[in-house]
């Protein structure tokens, strides 16, 4: 019996990820897509190997069991009068509520096509099964003041670093009076700097989880690493530049820009998959994260505060993320890409470095930041370069609500669930806990 409680779980599970696909991995091909660099079709492909491959490859082979450290399962087993048996119970029950309840309030975004962080529905989500199962204390507050203070840090701080870049692109290249030129000279340095923040972000957000304490995955390292790329970046799109754009600059204006333009498509497909990659390694764990915790307990009968991931759980909330890309993802797409701010290939590398760096320091600084929210922000800060009749007011303003709404929203949802499935099942599971426990 304990099996089809695990096949609920992973079903469930599989539909969290398949939100997420459709949701979360959307913003990182957004700027590609809406730039017109590739087609929405490309860009699933694209995507969907760069999400699998960081979510099997390096995501997380060891999990929180509550994410974040919102909840500790600590003060659920202390809870006085608990029967053996019980703070297992209420904790599967609890992450199940919490898994199913992200996963419906990521499916109602998707569905009006508004960008919300996964991370915050099921931090909402615990949070909200926390208060009912073990009361108000049960709760870091602390660690929740730090998800509200994200809410305004990662926008306004992507969107300042993607305007000052987007500015530094458009007068040192597009205003130029021969941007062929101001291109050959200007555009390594961009290769150069985003060559190097995709590779230290790809480390510290994606090969940190495989490196295990390895010397080469240092701090020094990883620097000296991402600087060599760098260099050997720019050096080569330097050659590439020379070989395009030499003599262009006796074209018409219109023309040279075009081809600047279609210099800059390769660099924001690249900054997009490497967004992506960083992605799956590291928000799988929003998905299989409880799932994995549900597995167990209904294997060992025990509350652990950390559990290992096995390889078939990485492996469904790699390929759910994928699906859900695939067949909702355009919805967000859309969104993101077209429907806040015009996107051209430039526009979009300004937005994937602004984004990356910020989440890149916010991370090794350990403030809060959201990637969802930072990435919109620094669609903001570019559209804010063309002034504000450069941003549509009432997509930005339904988003933001969105992001208000996402905690309450899905901590209502979890405790409606967790409510319910106590009442029903509460017996039940327990007598599955027990068994897991005594055999």
């Amino acid at each position: 019996m304990a099996l089809y409680i695990l096949i609920v779980t992973a079903l469930l599970g599989l539909y969290m990820a398949w939100n997420i696909g459709a949701n979360d991995v959307a913003n990182s091909m957004a700027d590609a897509v809406g730039s017109k660099a590739i087609t929405i079709k490309q860009a699933v492909i694209l995507a969907g190997i760069c999400e699998f491959a960081g979510a099997v490859l390096v995501g997380a082979h060891v999990t929180n069991t509550i994410r974040k450290g919102i909840v500790s399962p600590r003060a659920i087993a202390a809870l006085p009068g608990l029967m053996e048996g019980e703070a297992a119970t209420i904790l599967v029950l609890g992450m199940t509520a919490a898994l199913l309840a992200a996963a419906l309030w990521l499916h109602v975004a998707t569905w009006a096509g508004m960008p919300v962080s996964t991370t915050h529905s099921i931090v909402g989500a615990v949070a909200g099964f926390g208060v009912v199962a073990a009361g108000w204390d049960c709760v870091n507050w602390g660690k929740m003041g730090q998800i509200v203070a994200s809410w305004f840090i990662s926008p306004v701080a992507g969107g300042v670093m993607a305007y000052i870049v987007f500015m530094f692109i458009s007068t040192t290249i597009l205003r130029r009076p021969k941007p062929a030129r101001a291109a050959r000279l200007v555009m390594p340095v961009i290769v150069f700097v985003l060559a190097m923040v995709v590779t230290m972000a790809t480390i510290f957000k994606g090969l940190k989880h495989v490196s295990n304490g390895a010397a080469w995955a240092s701090d020094s390292n990883s620097l000296l690493i991402s600087l060599a790329i760098g260099v050997a970046s720019a050096t080569a799109y330097a050659i590439l530049l020379q070989v395009r754009l030499k003599g262009k600059e006796m074209l018409p204006i219109g023309k040279q820009l075009e081809l600047v333009e279609r210099g800059f498509a390769p660099l924001v497909v690249i900054s997009s998959c490497a967004v992506a990659f960083a992605h799956g390694s590291n928000d799988v764990a929003n998905a299989v994260g409880p799932l994995s915790a549900v597995a167990h307990i209904l294997r060992t009968g025990s509350v652990e505060m950390k559990v290992g991931v096995p390889l078939w759980i990485l492996v469904l909330g790699g390929g759910g993320i994928v699906i859900g890309l695939a067949t909702y993802g355009y919805k967000v797409m859309r969104t993101v890409g077209s429907d806040i701010t015009e996107i051209t290939p430039s526009r979009g590398v300004a937005a994937d470095i602004a984004a990356t760096s910020t989440v890149l320091i916010c991370t090794r600084l350990e403030l809060p930041v959201s990637t969802t929210h930072t990435l919109v922000g620094a669609i903001l800060g570019i559209g804010m370069a063309r002034g504000l009749s450069g941003i549509n007011s009432g997509t930005t303003g339904k988003i933001v609500s969105s992001w208000l709404i996402t905690v309450p929203a899905a901590a209502f949802m979890s405790v409606a669930l967790f409510v319910t499935g106590r009442f029903f099942f509460f017996d039940f599971i327990r007598h599955l806990v027990l068994a897991a426990a005594g055999g």
